[in-house]
């Protein structure tokens, strides 16, 4: 069985827009609560109509009888740990790279691990698994699936890559924020989809990449890390007060430098392949 656009299309639009209605009453039943809060209830809600009919859609539209297997969120435990563990890893490698770059260049001040109280670690490690199980389930796990059952494999990747970039908040960092922001992450929906496929359609190690990224990374300017009033856009990234490192040269540098060094490893691979096939 293969998907159809149409249903491709609006499935996650119709999930969100069922949650945002049925959030709105919060705001004249709790008026204490901001508008951010309210958005932020319906995307929770949002979520758990996801969880709750993604194994039906994955069942009708993709002919799956094993759904979660299929997404790569359940498999051995083991081979999630070790795939969690990985993603994670090449986090920290990215966000030591942008801190190394910022502390030598003087654009920053390491301040240490007493600069974040215990709802800061909290928070963190919320965003850690919250928003990288959230993205990667909808972006490398659903669409990039639906996606490869629409068009030739290649196209998908690019194609997902680019959705991804283009629903995240870019337009208001100007020309040149913009572009390096769309370019970051481009070149992370891609190193998040190859992951995925390394680790053989497991879904950890994306989750553990990309909330390592946005957990690791509110970490460092909750406390770990001052940002100095001069440091370059090009160098912190766009975004002035919340700068985020992705649109960076020094994000670009890093997601690049990891595409360049998984081609040389396949590189490396195929030559034994075919070494050991010649022998």
């Amino acid at each position: 069985m293969r998907p159809r656009w149409i249903g491709t299309l609006l499935y996650v639009p119709v999930l969100y827009g069922l949650g945002w209605l049925l959030t709105r009453p919060l705001g004249s039943l709790a008026p204490g609560l901001r508008p951010d809060q309210v958005d932020l209830a319906g995307a929770v809600v949002a979520l758990l109509l996801l969880l709750l009919t993604l194994p039906l859609r994955l069942r009708r539209a993709w002919g799956e009888s094993h759904p979660w297997r299929t997404l790569g969120v359940v498999a051995p435990p083991l081979a999630i740990l070790g795939s969690f563990g990985r993603g994670l890893l090449k986090a920290l490698a990215l966000l030591a790279l942008v801190v190394g770059a910022l502390l030598a260049s003087g654009s920053a001040r390491w301040i240490g691990l007493a600069g974040l109280n215990g709802s800061e670690w909290l928070n963190a490690l919320a965003l850690v698994v919250g928003v990288g199980f959230a993205e990667e389930l909808v972006f490398r796990g659903w669409l990039w699936g639906e996606l490869q059952g629409l068009m030739a494999p290649r196209a998908a990747l690019l194609l997902q890559a680019a959705l991804f970039a283009l629903v995240h908040p870019w337009s208001r960092a100007g020309l040149v924020g913009a572009v390096g922001l769309l370019g970051g992450l481009f070149l992370l929906g891609l190193n998040l989809a190859l992951l995925r496929r390394d680790d053989q359609g497991i879904l950890w190690g994306p989750i553990g990449l990309h909330g390592g990224l946005v957990g690791g990374w509110f970490a460092l300017q909750a406390g770990l890390l001052e940002l100095l009033p001069d440091a370059p856009q090009w160098l912190a990234g766009p975004g002035s007060s919340q700068p985020n490192p992705i649109g960076g040269l020094v994000g670009w540098i890093g997601l690049g430098g990891l595409l360049v060094l998984r081609g040389c490893r396949k590189g490396r691979c195929r030559e034994e392949a075919m070494a050991d096939t010649s022998g």
